[in-house]
């Protein structure tokens, strides 16, 4: 015994490091799973945006190259319609009945945007949109610049959309008179249009920085500062990047600062013209978020191997717990339910009090009638003797024997007294005011009370009390009141006694205590020995009442009363109140 504990101590300690251990080891393996999780961003970041860059070059290139095949072809169709004998006559006759028809065919042989022929007034007299057809173009660029020249003119034209039209003009002659103008419009946006839906924003500048052709339309018009006020390529390829799952890093790398995006440029072999192109990093993100998912998974599959291991002792122990908490919930539940069926009764109990503590006195006056009867019968029995024998000794001249006579029946007289007094203070409701009662008299005038009882049943009485006075501040009838419940339910339990053996004893400390202890079958059940109703009387014998009442009565005088088994049997009830000095507070 004396070991346990030392023993004790020694498990908490010994648990206490290992407990520490672990968290070590945890922290240990969480800082070298986040090593190596971010070297490998960095270093995959790294290789995978080297090859996003060479893929977003060569990207670049097909784009640039596409441009100019674009231009070159349309750009010989001017020089050979200006040497078309069937255009030259045409102008020349005035006659353009088949000559649009005559363009169009070529436009679908060639693959051009379209063909217009103007005279050399400017009017449109055939074009593939017969809708044109009429238009006067005067002072136009490329009008103006093919009269000028002799060799075929390349101009760049905005629309009202803000768009721009791009076309290849060359003057027609005929012995070197002036026929007319061949226009050939060349359509490069429907190359922007093929470069829209990846992860790119691309646009075409011209010598002077305007962008001229991109994918995205409000930038046209504007040198790059300014369109990238306008939209940002970020935002410009807005779709790719919520596509990429940007959720690994903020900064994966030195290539993904800013927007995340990557600006190429190169130049197009065609009158000084550059294609710039702003790439997102989608399949960067995506696979090195995906080799990152691989590795965390990884780490957390070993965590949860680890934690598997060392839970399997801790399992047994859950269970085990389990089956506690489960008892415990139902003692949980039986506790509220038992709450809140006292709590219902407390409420009416509150109400019935005091009437339940006079009837409860009024049966025990019932009760104790018969025997109170007797010890009126006796003393009135003696006073007729008595009164005979004084009017005997009365005719006999013997006055002086004769008063001693009458002394008796005045004795009896002042008994009987006493006895209906007690009677009809403990008939009597208790009044609020407290004063200081010495726990001696009470006890006293608690057994005087039940004398006949203890009588009758012959009960050995054995009382320890103090030679000084134990004060409490208390009513006096209702603290009798306690005290003859409590000997009322000790004669009860010794009935089946043979001998039958009652202790009294009061102590003084900072508390008064009153203790009846009997040598009866004991209490079974100590937790609902105090609750309204509760009894082990036989049915008429009692309502189990008394020991509700007593205990409410002593906490309203600041005490408590309790009751245990005794250790050679039998029950003890304890009255605990303060001292008259200390109790004022407790008692108010």
């Amino acid at each position: 015994m004396a070991k346990t504990p030392r023993t004790d101590l020694t498990l908490r300690g010994s648990g206490g490091r290992r407990a520490w251990l672990m968290r070590g080891l945890l922290v240990l393996f969480l800082m070298l799973a986040g090593a190596v999780v971010w070297v490998s961003n960095v270093w995959l970041t790294d290789r995978f945006t080297e090859a996003t860059r060479n893929r977003a070059e060569l990207r670049l290139a097909l784009y640039s190259g596409s441009i100019v095949s674009e231009l070159q072809r349309n750009s010989v169709v001017p020089l050979l319609l200006s040497r078309d004998p069937t255009l030259a006559r045409a102008l020349s006759v005035g006659e353009y009945s088949t000559t649009s028809q005559r363009l169009i065919s070529y436009r679908d042989e060639i693959g051009a945007a379209s063909i217009v022929l103007l005279n050399r007034d400017g009017r449109v007299v055939a074009a593939t949109d017969r809708l044109e057809i009429g238009e006067l173009h005067t002072g136009r660029p490329y009008l103006v610049e093919a009269l000028r020249s002799s060799e075929t003119v390349f101009t760049t034209t905005q629309t009202d959309s803000g768009g721009f039209s791009f076309s290849f003009s060359r003057r027609i002659e005929d012995g070197g008179l002036l026929l007319g103008v061949i226009l050939v419009r060349v359509d490069l946006s429907r190359l922007a249009d093929r470069w829209r839906g990846t992860s790119e924003a691309v646009f075409v500048a011209d010598s002077q920085g305007r962008i001229i052709l991109s994918t995205e339309p409000r930038w046209r018009g504007h040198n790059e500062t300014e369109a990238v006020e306008l939209r940002s390529p970020s935002t410009a390829i807005d779709r790719a990047i919520e596509a990429a799952g940007d959720w690994a890093f903020a900064t994966p790398g030195p290539y993904f600062s800013g927007g995340s995006t990557l600006r190429l440029e190169s130049r197009i072999p065609f009158r000084g013209w550059m294609l710039v192109s702003f790439t997102a990093y989608d399949s960067v993100r995506e696979r090195v978020n995906g080799v990152l998912a691989l590795e965390i998974m990884g780490f957390a599959l070993l965590l949860a191997g680890a934690f598997y291991v060392l839970s399997r002792r801790a399992r047994l122990q859950s269970v085990i717990f389990q089956r506690e908490s489960a008892e415990l919930r139902r003692l949980n539940d039986r506790l509220q339910r038992e709450i809140a069926e006292r709590q219902k009764v407390e409420r009416n109990l509150e109400e019935a009090e005091q009437s339940l503590a006079q009837s409860s006195k009024l049966a025990a006056l019932g009760e104790m009638s018969a025997a109170v009867s007797h010890e009126l019968n006796q003393p009135l029995a003696a006073m007729k003797t008595y009164l005979a024998g004084a009017k005997l000794l009365l005719q006999r001249r013997r006055p002086e024997e004769a008063l001693s006579s009458f002394q008796r029946i005045d004795d009896l007289i002042d008994r009987m007294g006493a006895i209906t007094r007690q009677l009809k203070s403990y008939a009597r409701k208790g009044e609020e005011a407290f004063q200081e009662v010495d726990m001696r008299d009470a006890l006293a005038s608690a057994v005087t009370m039940m004398e006949p009882q203890l009588r009758q049943m012959t009960v050995e009485i054995t009382q320890s009390l103090p030679r000084t006075p134990a004060l409490v501040l208390a009513d006096r009838l209702r603290l009798e009141q306690v005290i003859i419940n409590l000997l009322r339910n000790a004669l009860d339990a010794m009935k089946a006694e043979d001998r039958r053996e009652l202790d009294l004893l009061v102590a003084e400390g900072d508390e008064i205590v009153l203790t009846v202890r009997d040598n009866g079958r004991g209490i079974d059940d100590l937790d609902a020995l105090f609750e309204p109703f509760y009894t082990t009387k036989q049915p008429g014998d009692g309502v189990g009442l008394g020991l509700a009442i007593s205990s409410g009565i002593v906490k309203d005088l600041g005490g408590r009363l309790t009751a245990r088994n005794g250790e050679e049997g039998g029950a003890v009830f304890e009255v605990r109140l303060p001292r008259s000095d200390q109790g004022s507070a407790a008692a108010e």
